[in-house]
């Protein structure tokens, strides 16, 4: 069964290295837990099971697994809405049409992907690795060129015409990945890497890589790049406006600034979930609305500022609080004019760097001195160019292994301005400072302002531009159409490679234009590289060489313990997944109820 097959695939990796590609790269010796099963953490040979269409929906064990205790669902409660707030409207609900967040976190509850990632209880972040969400089955040839992937039988699309209910097959696979690697789609170039796709028979795909790769089934996996849509999508219907996938949710409505109504998909191939019945996902984009809402009761889940934490913990004796540091990196980052000052000389830059209190950004973003005191357990943890949350590939900033650029992470306004001045502006200069509001919620806004007053500080005077998030930040700004600096963040990725690849070689999507011929040669590398102790140096001399010359300004935006609040009535909420990234209505929201008697 597809059950015992993923259990069977990251078990054989763990112990013989078979299988090469992504399987490699995913963390020796990490337990084998699965979306269902809860074995022990303790047992480096796996256990747990994923449900499947052909496995219950309950914790089975796998071959020489320790048995699984207990079920986790042996008490869930069925039915029910989800209520839930957005920061905005999506620009577009088509998967392909847009780079934004909104976008991909829209995908998730529709649309499926051949890989996910194995969230569940007890599974934790560091255990995370792919299976198969439309895949049954995934095997690499010797050389690790050559991937054939079988399609799981039981999947099939939602009941809505015109595609109604018909079976997931490959033509979906070749129309769909058309349209992730279409010259329109900035994000192809995160598949470059694959030399040839072909399509045997309906239910077998077959990869062919130009060159073995440590992140193959990580690529697959990632929620930015290859969502499954039908071939109806070609002329059938409108993708921009209505959505049809094989996901675990079928939209019901959606009104434009109002809000949308999702209902569960009763043949979602995970058998016997979601186990609520809907999710209501009313937008709201300014953060005290949603908070105000939250405390009244009329919604289920929130996120929370840091600042706010103790007072609506005492305010709500029954709330659940849900802390954990993203995968997400904020950056400042510049206009890619040859005659820009930055261009002109690297100081400018790592002037820019020592211009940032970084400790005074996790107080002002995260509250870490008030939480500490009252006993909450919170990161102090600083971003890199590799996120903070990213702790597989993250090199620590302050630690010695940074060597001698750590000193252009220390907050020292006085060698910012002589750097400023070596590089021959000592009265500063003027440029434009830009932004966008409101979408990435309080903390990120907070953050966004105290930049300015750093900049301001080291003699760059500054005229701020606060952008709209659709029309002008995310179509140009985000991608290096822009004058200035710029300040915001980076798309979080489930796999540490895309990094690199998208912010130091000629990928569309980089957003300073900088193609570093050392850093682009190691990002090469890293991809490459199969032993993941190797694969980890790579990225380390990555994060060091990008702070030599500050090409990006890593930031603590996201760098701190984010928080949600629950009301008390919802479990099953500590399902931890790849941290920032947008397959929650996927991994975490099936598997959530509630329990309001």
């Amino acid at each position: 069964m597809a059950a015992e097959y993923w259990d069977r695939y990251w078990r054989e990796r763990r112990s013989r290295r078979r299988f090469l590609g992504g399987a490699v790269a995913t963390g020796a010796g990490a337990a084998g837990l699965a979306l269902v099963g809860c074995g022990d953490d303790d047992d480096d040979d796996g256990g747990g099971s994923i449900a499947t269409a052909t496995s219950p929906a309950t914790a089975t064990s796998g071959p020489g697994a320790t048995p699984t205790p207990s079920d986790p669902f042996a008490n869930a409660k069925r039915g029910g809405i989800y209520k839930t707030t957005w920061t905005g409207d999506p620009p577009t609900l088509d998967p392909y049409g847009n780079l934004s967040f909104l976008t991909k976190g829209f995908a998730a509850y529709i649309y499926s992907r051949l890989f996910k990632y194995n969230s569940g209880p007890g599974v934790k972040k560091a255990d995370l690795q792919p299976v198969g969400d439309l895949a049954a089955s995934a095997e690499a040839s010797p050389d690790g060129l050559v991937w054939t992937i079988k399609l799981n039988p039981a999947a099939k699309f939602h009941n809505v015409a015109p595609v109604n209910g018909r079976a997931v097959t490959t033509d979906d696979i070749k129309y769909s990945w058309g349209r992730a690697t279409a010259d329109t789609n900035t994000n192809r170039a995160q598949v470059a890497f694959v030399d040839k796709v072909e399509y045997p028979d309906a239910t077998t795909v077959k990869f062919t890589l130009k060159a073995p790769n440590a992140a193959f089934l990580d690529v697959l996996a990632d929620a930015n790049i290859l969502w499954i849509m039908p071939t109806e999508s070609e002329g059938g219907f409108d993708p921009a406006k209505q959505a049809i996938g094989s996901g675990p949710w079928m939209l019901e409505s959606y009104q434009p600034s109002v809000g949308f109504k999702f209902k569960k998909n009763p043949a979602w191939h995970f058998n016997g979930f979601p186990l609520m019945d809907g999710i209501d996902g009313a937008i709201i984009p300014e953060y005290a609305n949603r908070i105000a809402q939250f405390q009244a009761g009329n919604t289920d889940v929130e996120g929370i500022t840091a600042e706010d934490i103790v007072n609506i913990k005492k305010s709500m004796p029954n709330i659940n609080l849900y802390g954990e540091v993203s995968q997400l990196l904020s950056f400042v980052y510049f206009d890619p004019d040859p005659a820009s000052p930055w261009a002109k000389d690297p100081r400018v830059k790592q002037a820019v760097s020592m211009a940032i209190d970084r400790a005074g950004i996790m107080d002002l973003g995260y509250n870490v001195s008030k939480l500490k005191a009252e006993g909450l357990d919170v990161s102090e943890r600083w971003n890199n160019i590799i996120p903070a949350g990213m702790e597989r590939f993250w090199l620590d900033p302050r630690s010695a292994d940074q060597g001698e650029s750590k000193k252009f992470f220390e907050y020292n306004v006085a060698e910012a301005k002589a750097l400023l001045s070596a590089a021959g502006f000592a009265d500063g200069f003027s440029t434009t400072y830009q932004y966008t509001a409101n979408r990435y919620g309080a903390t990120f806004n907070a953050i966004a302002e105290a930049h300015i007053s750093f900049l301001n500080e080291i003699g760059i005077k500054t005229t701020t531009e606060v952008q709209d998030y659709s029309s002008k930040y995310i179509t140009q700004t985000f991608v290096g159409n822009f004058k200035g600096i710029a300040f915001g963040y980076q798309t979080p990725f489930p796999e540490g490679g895309n990094y690199p690849n998208r912010m130091f070689t000629d990928n569309p999507s980089n957003h300073s234009k900088i193609v570093d011929p050392e850093l682009a040669d190691l990002a090469a590398k890293q991809q490459r590289e199969l032993d993941p102790a190797k694969r980890k140096e790579l990225f380390f001399e990555i994060q060091r060489k990008n702070a030599e010359k500050m090409h990006y300004v890593p930031s603590n935006a996201g760098a701190g313990t984010g928080w949600a609040g629950y009301q008390g009535y919802v479990k099953n909420i500590d399902i931890q997944t790849v941290p920032g990234a947008y397959s929650g209505a996927t991994e975490e929201a099936p598997f959530i109820w509630l329990d309001k008697a």
